[in-house]
């Protein structure tokens, strides 16, 4: 990072910081890998050069991937919500998280390898589901919680009713 964030998200990883952050800069756009730094010395979970911190980029958000040992680990209660403009826009990110090592869940949340949560939420997702005629928000809700990877065409025919 050429200037220092004043917040940055510190994404604790059990070792492959470095290898999450390429796959980020490589999927994602407005994504890179800044600097590697290695450790000053031994650690809990690694000895003296070893790869300690990662700084990058995921769309704009600046992170720092830490390589903590398998003491703790992701789970749902963070996530990266990336809007999508389009049914292409959806597939492209759900398959490379899926297709990398990941894993599908529920109502467009994924997995990435690292156990890093991902919700891929096409923009007509959100609108269906906030829509002012209550019925065809409630119709577009009930079709999402039938689905793992969202289906734009599903949702929009869910909302028309």
């Amino acid at each position: 990072m050429d200037k220092q964030s004043k917040n940055t998200i510190c994404l604790w990883y059990e070792g492959d910081a470095e290898g999450a952050a390429e796959f980020y800069a490589k999927t994602f756009p407005d994504s890179s890998v800044g600097a590697v730094h290695l450790a000053p010395g031994d650690f809990p979970s690694g000895k003296k050069g070893d790869v300690l911190t990662v700084e990058f980029t995921v769309m704009g958000i600046p992170c720092l991937g830490l390589n903590g040992g398998p003491e703790f680990t992701h789970n749902e209660s963070f996530s990266f919500q990336v809007a999508t403009v389009d049914q292409a826009e959806t597939d492209r990110y759900w398959d490379a998280i899926v297709g990398n090592g990941g894993e599908e869940s529920v109502c467009g949340w994924c997995k990435d390898k690292w156990g890093l949560s991902w919700q891929i939420t096409p923009i007509a997702l959100t609108k269906a589901v906030t829509d002012s005629d209550p019925a065809a928000a409630k119709r577009a809700f009930d079709a999402m919680l039938e689905m793992k990877k969202i289906d734009i065409a599903v949702i929009e025919a869910a909302r028309r009713g």
